[in-house]
């Protein structure tokens, strides 16, 4: 049984279908790739997996639950699928410790006392052990998107989401974040990313999913998508992304 299944996901805005009947399964440990151009819906997706948009119809699994049922309490669901966004969304006026302890404190209803250690491990496993006093006005854009996967970290999830994460950032920076991905590989992290990376893609992920207009066209391993791809639109979109 798969970590994550999707089954017949379809998302509406107004008169606009962005995801439009999506079938993907992402197996533990696995880091599964979404590919494609901007408006094909992978970031759309990778939110209505985390309860952030309703669905219209499908069925959303984790371990086996439907977790789209409506009217289901959203927050367990957060505290067990983590999210990181392209734009950090760091509270300003909290430390770089302060915002990963936040949402464990509120949560699981714990104490500084409680979280502090464990996060502080977090932080020295990313390199960040000198930067957690600091405000994210005195970090670095790759320091920042580093911050905020430590706070969804914090919450211990079993599934991690990733969407666009080094889009916002110098192309210097972007090496840094993507070695934080490959560390959670390494250690059995179950991910489902959202990139225009394609050269991490190609290296890092078990599967890839090719994404145009709310479908998925073609998913496979790397050595499949990018080497041999079977459909006319994803040879179309691998050689304008060369």
């Amino acid at each position: 049984m798969a970590k994550l299944a999707l089954r017949g996901v379809v998302k509406r805005f107004g008169e606009a279908t962005v995801c439009d009947g999506i079938d993907l399964d992402v197996d533990a440990g696995q880091m599964v790739c979404l590919i494609g151009a901007s408006g094909a819906g992978k970031s759309t997706l990778l939110r209505c997996i985390n309860l952030l948009e309703p669905i219209e119809d499908g069925e959303i699994f984790l371990d086996g639950e439907d977790i789209s049922v409506p009217g289901l309490d959203p927050h367990p669901v957060r505290a067990r699928i983590g999210m990181v966004f392209q734009n950090f969304n760091l509270f300003p006026h909290m430390t770089a410790i302060e915002n990963a302890m936040l949402a464990p404190r509120r949560v699981h209803s714990k104490t500084r006392v409680d979280v502090r250690g464990e996060i502080e491990s977090l932080f020295t496993r990313f390199g960040l052990a000198d930067r957690m006093q600091n405000y994210p006005d005195q970090l670095s854009g790759g320091q920042q998107q580093r911050v905020a996967i430590v706070r969804a970290l914090a919450m211990r999830p079993d599934v991690m989401l990733f969407d666009e994460i080094t889009s916002a950032l110098d192309p210097q920076l972007v090496g840094e974040v993507l070695d934080v991905l490959l560390a959670l590989k390494a250690e059995g992290m179950t991910m489902l990313l959202a990139t225009h990376e394609m050269g991490f893609a190609r290296e890092a992920a078990d599967k890839v999913c090719f994404l145009k207009d709310g479908n998925v066209i073609e998913e496979g391993p790397p050595s499949q998508i990018f080497d041999a791809p079977q459909h006319p639109e994803t040879q179309r979109f691998l050689a304008r992304s060369k």
